[in-house]
This record gives structure tokens, C-alpha cells and sequence, in this order.
């Protein structure tokens, strides 16, 4: 028995469980739902092909005071059904890198035994049970520039300083 389950009860998981990985370990993969857009980059990267994605589309409902009849209607890819077979995956992260969404994430958590095979097929549910333990990421260079996205939400770049807005003419 190790110090940090000396207060456990039996069948409780003692306090930072996986405290004794490395920062960022990779554990099983969380989806966070609603950064999926069902674009299936994740599935069709997937060198196993141990991704289950299935969905249809829905309407988008047309904003009010647009004329209705113009142009034709916009729709939406609404997920029903992603899962994770973990007894085909071989935990390589392609699908995390590939999903330009941050849907899926690492998460530490490892002790996820099944005794029966057909088990290991993980529902949308139950990834998404696990997006609780994916870790922060790591904090910003603080001796880093700041970035230009940052400059431009704040308001101070181009247009709010010296040049009123004039676009550089390029040395004509």
C-alpha cells in the first residue's frame, strides 16, 4: 500500500490518482462534444480506424428579417454516435492532432480495465467522463512576444496607433 492510499477507503480512488505520471501522460482519449462539428478528420487519420462517427444534418434556422427563398438552405452535421474502440487503438494521438476542433483531448487516466473485450468500445458518454481529468494546459512563455490575435482583440496594432488606420503604400 502506498502513503496516498493509507486514507482510502476500500473501492475509492486515492486523491491524484495518476500523481505519480508524468505532466500530459497519455491515458485515454476525452471528447469534448461540443467542439465537434463531425468533420471526420479524426476517423479517416485514424491508422487503426477505431473511430466511430455517425451523424445527419439538420436545418439551420433562417435569422429573422432574411427573405426566405434565397439562396438554398444551410444545414448543420448534428453528432449521434462517436466512440473509441480501445482494443483496436494504439494510443499514437493522430486523431488529437488531427482534429483542428480541439474536440479530443489526453487524459491521465489510465485504469479503465474491461473483462470483456466488446467493453473497450467507448461511447460518446463515457469519453466525455473523462474530459474532467484532462489537465490545463501548460501556461505561456511569460519572456514570449505577445501574440497578434491577443494584439488585435485588445485593440492596440494597426489602426489604433499613429497611422489612423492608413495601410502602409509599400515604399511608393
Amino acid at each position: 500500500m502506498s502513503p496516498g492510499e493509507a486514507g482510502s477507503a476500500p473501492g475509492e480512488r486515492p486523491a491524484g490518482d495518476a500523481a505519480g505520471l508524468p505532466a500530459r501522460s497519455r491515458g485515454v482519449i476525452g471528447l469534448l462534444e461540443e467542439n465537434c462539428t463531425v468533420c471526420m478528420l479524426c476517423a479517416r487519420e485514424c491508422p487503426d480506424w477505431c473511430i466511430y462517427i455517425d451523424s445527419h444534418k439538420e436545418p439551420v434556422p433562417q435569422p429573422p428579417g432574411d427573405p426566405a427563398g434565397r439562396g438554398r438552405p444551410r444545414v448543420r452535421n448534428v453528432l449521434d454516435r462517436f466512440a473509441i474502440d480501445f482494443s483496436l487503438c494504439m494510443y499514437c494521438g493522430i486523431c488529437i492532432e488531427a482534429c483542428p476542433y480541439d474536440a479530443l483531448f489526453w487524459s491521465p487516466e489510465f485504469s479503465y480495465a474491461e473483462t470483456d473485450i466488446g467493453d473497450l468500445t467507448h461511447e460518446r458518454d463515457r469519453l466525455r467522463e473523462w474530459m474532467w481529468t484532462v489537465p490545463p494546459p501548460p501556461a505561456h512563455d511569460p519572456g514570449a512576444p505577445t501574440p497578434k490575435e491577443v494584439i488585435t482583440a485588445e485593440g492596440v496594432g494597426p489602426g489604433s496607433g499613429g497611422m489612423s488606420g492608413a495601410r502602409p503604400q509599400n515604399g511608393l
